[in-house]
């Protein structure tokens, strides 16, 4: 890469400190920037912990792997595109992990070691678009931050991440991918019990003509607030099963969820969606609360406004709490609880006119 294509600029603040003389000048932070043309993956190989990656406006045709600890990966908004390249494992000038990232169908990667998470990574104001899985993927990370994304049709999902701790996915825009726009999960491949997320955040994210908006498999002790989710086949999928332990523990509140009436086709794993809001399934001690959701119309064993559905694999909803949510216009109903009395989920204070069983508005 030739100087025009990196240019190294060191921070204020760390310029600031070396003129006080309480930081040398080698320790300061910098800021690569990537010209149009150039290799977004040679600057992130270039990159330590706490520097900045800035990709101006422009196509990059690549897929990006993050490795290093405290980077940030950022972008001049939606006017940064990433797109596939235009041959399969070609990302230019990039390491080996780049050309898996790219092998796996996967637009940005965000990779951590099997028994060492990697932390404080930011990936912010950028679009990942068209690929053929992922556009922001991370496995083994803490600490991530993924803000004002825009990830639109990709073949799977918008932004997803396994395996990970206290992830903050905020501001970003998923629209028109093949299966959820954010995903969240303990493992996609293992069967294993669900994860302590350790507080992850999903909030002020828009989320729409997706399969789903936004899904959770698998995990505990997480929030779900203030999204915007219309126009998919289903809104928000709260998914857990029969290991231990049980995915819940977690806050769904304050979310606009309305008009999720598009129609997908069953899967191995789930019936036909549609006029699906918000949905519970094999989870316990979850708080939804204070959202709106309204407009969904479906015949779908899932659709209605706030759906606790037993799972196929048996896995029941135990002492859930439903409160204070404003529901209309949902059919078959605005509440549906499939399980039996003795599951204890509790509705209380919500705004809505039909359930199912009746007496839960």
């Amino acid at each position: 890469m030739t100087k025009r294509q990196i240019t190294y600029l060191a921070c204020t603040t760390a310029l600031v400190g070396a003129f006080l003389g309480s930081t040398p000048a080698s320790a300061a932070h910098r800021t690569l920037v990537v010209r149009p043309g150039g290799s977004i993956q040679k600057a992130v190989d270039a990159a330590r912990s706490g520097d900045t990656v800035f990709v101006p406006a422009g196509t990059y045709h690549e897929s990006v792997t993050v490795r290093t600890a405290g980077l940030t990966l950022r972008g001049a908004g939606r006017l940064t595109v990433i797109r596939p390249p235009a041959k399969t494992g070609a990302a230019p000038g990039g390491k080996a992990a780049a050309v898996t990232c790219d092998a796996a169908g996967n637009g940005i990667c965000v990779v951590g070691g099997k028994d060492k998470a990697l932390r404080d990574v930011t990936v912010a104001d950028l679009r990942v678009t068209g690929f053929a899985k992922t556009g922001v993927w991370s496995m083994g990370t803490d600490r991530l931050t993924v803000r004002r994304v825009t990830a639109d049709g990709n073949g799977q999902w918008g932004i997803a991440e396994e395996h990970s701790t206290r992830g903050v996915f905020r501001g970003n825009t998923a629209s028109g991918n093949g299966d959820a726009g954010l995903f969240l999960a303990n493992s996609v491949k293992a069967e294993q019990g669900a994860r302590d997320s350790k507080g992850a955040v999903i909030d002020h994210n828009h989320l729409t003509g997706n399969r789903i908006g936004i899904t959770v498999r698998r995990l505990r002790n997480l929030t779900v607030a203030h999204n915007h989710v219309d126009g998919n086949c289903a809104g928000v999928f709260v998914v857990g099963d029969e290991n231990k332990p049980k995915a819940g523990a977690l806050t769904v509140s304050d979310n606009l969820v309305e008009g999720n009436n598009r129609y997908c086709p069953k899967t191995a794993r789930l019936p036909y969606l549609q006029g699906t809001g918000i949905v519970l399934t094999g989870t316990e001690k979850a708080l939804v609360t204070r959202n709106a959701v309204t407009g969904h119309v479906g015949a779908s064993p899932l659709s209605g406004g706030i759906v606790l559905f037993k799972s196929f694999v048996g896995a029941t909803s135990e002492r859930n709490r439903i409160t204070g949510n404003h529901l209309s216009g949902n059919s078959p109903a605005d509440l549906v609880n499939q399980e039996t009395a003795r599951s204890a989920n509790a509705f209380d204070g919500n705004s809505c006119r039909v359930s199912r069983p009746a007496g839960l508005c």
